[in-house]
């Protein structure tokens, strides 16, 4: 019997990159899963792929109403919810702070920590409902340090670790696990293709041939660590951080 064939599993941004391998991994391990995403024609997409244990539900991460109107449905659906992946996240366009819109920086804040936020305080109760279970966020890499360019993005990285963290401690007691992988640059669309027209994609001026692993990760192995955290291996794992970066943290390795 899998880890999570009798596992209600919801994924925030679960309609591409990331998210979607993330869905496909939990659902190819026999969980149930509820794909939230703002993409309907993605998210009904995946879910013809996946069969009737799949279900998208339009999920923006920043409202609220929206958040109280998911988890109802994924508790008629599916029943109460026992794994969160918050996974949805958007990046900035690469701009100095002094040049940085304060629009920009407001956007970039309310889906990497608001909408982080808003999905513990909405799932919990569920997960509560289920007798307990496991909640994972997604952060990055550059909540280690700092990067010229994209102080929003990195800023929000930074809190989601504290959010994380103060989770962990208020949910542990209710048998909720709280814990974060920090990626580094996955081969994804947000990496891949320019956050606004005409200016460079990441992967276009990023190199990983100094690191010790020099490559960009694929998907699927932070799918593999997710399935880890989220499964019975990992019950005296909360408040942990596990970075998946290929060594990018290290510096330059050894050529």
């Amino acid at each position: 019997m899998s880890h999570f064939d009798d596992a209600v599993v919801l994924v925030t941004g679960g309609t591409s990159g990331m998210g979607s391998s993330h869905v496909r991994a939990y659902a190819a391990r026999g969980a149930r899963v509820i794909i939230g995403g703002r993409n309907e024609e993605a998210g009904q997409a995946l879910t013809r792929e996946i069969g009737e244990r799949a279900a998208f539900l339009p999920l923006d991460v920043t409202d609220e109403t929206a958040w109280l109107r998911a988890v109802a449905d994924a508790e008629d659906l599916f029943g109460p919810i026992t794994i969160l992946i918050s996974n949805a996240g958007v990046q900035n366009p690469a701009a100095l702070i002094e040049d940085t819109d304060l629009q920009v920086w407001q956007q970039i804040l309310a889906v990497n920590v608001t909408g982080h936020f808003l999905a513990i305080k909405h799932v919990a109760p569920s997960l509560r409902r289920a007798g307990g279970g496991s909640i994972v966020t997604i952060g990055s890499a550059m909540a280690f340090g700092g990067s010229a360019f994209f102080a929003p993005y990195v800023a929000s990285k930074w809190a989601l670790r504290g959010l994380t963290k103060s989770a962990a401690l208020e949910l542990g007691r209710d048998n909720i696990r709280v814990n974060a992988i920090h990626p580094g640059v996955v081969s994804t669309p947000l990496i891949n293709e320019p956050t606004v027209p005409g200016q460079p994609s990441i992967a276009e001026s990023y190199s990983p041939d100094p690191f010790a692993v020099p490559r960009l990760a694929q998907p699927e192995e932070i799918s593999n660590a997710l399935l880890y955290l989220t499964s019975p291996e990992a019950a005296f794992s909360t408040g942990s951080e596990l970075v998946i970066d290929g060594g990018l943290l290290l510096g330059p390795a050894l050529q």
